[in-house]
């Protein structure tokens, strides 16, 4: 019933900026919760950022200050806008759609590659 997709990944230069982009296919997306994941080589998929149905957001530790998580209820979209990027940015990027703590959606996943 739902499907996401990404866009907006890339190669970018350490300090550069990216915005990452998730189109939601579906029924009442401003239900959902709404998150960006990544997960680098050899590492556990982590949460970076998410915004709920309220637009309460949170970040990881890692990103606060260089991430700004936004929806867009009326072109049920999700954006993640990065500044300030570090090579330890560096990850598959996937996004994930959530309500009532139940129902769970993945993307396909971005790639993000910080590297001069």
């Amino acid at each position: 019933q739902v499907q996401l997709v990404e866009s907006g990944g890339g190669l970018v230069q350490p300090g550069g900026s990216l915005r990452l982009s998730c189109v939601f296919s579906g029924s009442v997306f401003s239900r959902y919760t709404m998150g960006w994941y990544r997960q680098a080589p050899g590492k556990q998929r982590e949460l970076v950022a998410s915004i709920t149905s309220g637009g309460i957001t949170n970040y990881a530790d890692s990103v606060k200050g260089r991430c700004t998580i936004s929806r867009d209820n009326a072109k049920n979209t999700v954006n993640l806008e990065m500044n300030s990027l570090k090579p330890e940015d560096t990850a598959v990027y996937y996004c994930r759609a959530v309500r009532l703590g139940t129902y769970y959606f993945w993307g396909q996943g971005t790639q993000v590659t910080v590297s001069s």
